[in-house]
């Protein structure tokens, strides 16, 4: 049995932040970023809202598109590395906003592949016919990590959320999820942190003074090792499924920046034309940016029943993974 995405949708905020905000900020220029980064402004939400507002919402639109009622769920999964609070998890708040009173769920914390691994790991539920409507939302607020005094971290992200529905596929056109790849390298975990807030350095005044709740970032590594690892494990996943690159219709990677998605597209070998590229209206929303990036390629019908479908992304941890699906929503 394999799960399919039967509904889609995602939340940005209004509030937007251009290159041109960020130049009265750090010192930098919308050239500067276009050039390096592709973005040209992303959204932020507004103070006095967490991430649950956003994946909410979210998940609103996907039970309007698919006319699903909340309480028909079984499950909700949030990928996000920014949540609420540390503890209640960001799924329960999610759950009692939108009434959903039949379902347990829980956040998973993997950073920019947050998504990939959430959908992963929905799809086994729906294999084992455990369960049979399963909510993922990817959500991240990433202002309220920022350092605007960084130049080289803050003009890279911003807020938003994006959720996609699973439910068993109900014909014989071997539509959904077909495979997936998922990997993790420890080893690179503070090349990309926050450093305090945790239980290793819980909050003071010098964890606050010295601006260690803050994300932090060491950008020429983690660009060579994104390029390097979506590539590799994009293009394995091909091999073992018995997949060309040119079978592939729609590729949506990670949006950290335009130059790693260039680079990986390369790689892998598929044209530009085939590569769904939204950091320039959005920056890097980390656990959101493919499934926003996702549900605007549906609404514009960049994706259709039947095209197959391939995710990729690289995060925080060393983290990383590549899922091929064939579309169901028509």
């Amino acid at each position: 049995m394999r799960a399919i995405i039967s509904g889609i949708g995602h939340f940005t905020p209004e509030g937007k932040m251009t290159n041109k905000d960020l130049e009265a900020m750090v010192d930098t220029s919308d050239e500067w970023i276009r050039t390096r980064t592709g973005i040209k402004e992303r959204r932020i939400l507004e103070k006095g809202r967490g991430t649950s507002y956003m994946a909410t919402r979210a998940a609103r639109a996907v039970l309007e598109q698919a006319h699903v009622s909340p309480d028909e769920l079984d499950m909700i999964i949030v990928a996000t590395i920014t949540p609420d609070m540390l503890f209640p998890c960001t799924a329960a708040l999610v759950q009692n906003e939108l009434g959903a009173s039949n379902c347990w769920g829980f956040d998973l914390s993997a950073g920019c592949s947050g998504f990939v691994f959430g959908l992963a790991t929905a799809c086994q539920f729906i294999e084992t016919g455990r369960y049979r409507k399963i909510m993922v939302i990817g959500a991240d607020k990433m202002s309220s990590v920022m350092n605007y005094e960084d130049r080289n971290t803050c003009i890279l992200f911003g807020d938003g959320a994006g959720a996609v529905l699973l439910e068993p596929a109900q014909d014989e056109e071997g539509l959904g999820v077909m495979d997936f790849s998922l990997h993790i390298d420890g080893s690179g975990a503070n090349a990309l942190c926050m450093p305090a807030g945790g239980s290793l350095l819980p909050a003071t005044r010098e964890t606050v003074d010295n601006k260690l709740h803050f994300l932090y970032q060491d950008g020429k590594t983690v660009f060579k090792n994104a390029v390097t690892t979506m590539s590799a494990i994009s293009i394995s996943l091909l091999d073992k499924n018995q997949l060309d690159q040119k079978d592939i219709n729609v590729f949506i990677p990670h949006q950290a920046n335009r130059r790693i998605i260039d680079a990986v597209a390369e790689k892998i070998g598929l044209d530009s034309d085939r590569v769904i590229v939204n950091i320039d209206d959005y920056g890097n929303t980390t656990a959101a940016t493919i499934p926003i990036a996702m549900s605007e390629a549906s609404e514009q019908r960049r994706i259709r029943k039947g095209d197959w479908v391939m995710i990729s992304a690289f995060g925080t941890g060393y983290t990383a993974g590549s899922l091929i699906l064939k579309w169901a929503i028509e």
